[in-house]
């Protein structure tokens, strides 16, 4: 069965404070995520912390490798990585113990939502941020 993203769970996770592991997030401009993170940041109050393979400073926060050498609890992963490559992402935000993963727009793995899902973690997919928020009229 196809995963449903829950309206119910995406306004909580968008009104709520949270720590916000945005795994993608480089210091290129061009990346939609650099756009998306600073309205979660600037938006939405939300606490951002990049994620990316050169663990690249973003939006002045500290940027890291791997979700594992992120001090503190996580409590959404956004993930702006290949649907072929989010398995892997989704797997190390369930071995963080991440409250829940958001697969951002065009991005999807069911096998990997079912996962999550299964092992308690909140799952957004296939939408943005940037673009729920404004619809919940936030």
């Amino acid at each position: 069965m196809a995963h449903q993203n829950d309206p119910q769970v995406i306004r909580r996770l968008l009104t709520e404070h949270g720590r916000w592991a945005v795994v993608g997030l480089s210091d290129n401009p061009r990346r939609v995520a650099v756009g998306v993170s600073r309205f979660l940041q600037d938006g939405l109050g939300m606490e951002i912390i990049p994620v990316s393979l050169k663990g690249d400073d973003v939006h002045g926060r500290q940027g890291y490798t791997r979700l594992a050498d992120i001090p503190g609890p996580i409590d959404v992963v956004d993930c702006f990585v290949n649907s072929s490559r989010v398995g892997a992402v989704v797997d190390q935000a369930i071995a963080v113990g991440a409250k829940a993963v958001w697969l951002q727009l065009g991005v999807i793995d069911e096998d990997a939502a079912r996962r999550a899902a299964e092992a308690g973690l909140d799952v957004v997919m296939d939408t943005c941020p940037a673009m729920e928020a404004p619809a919940l009229g936030l």
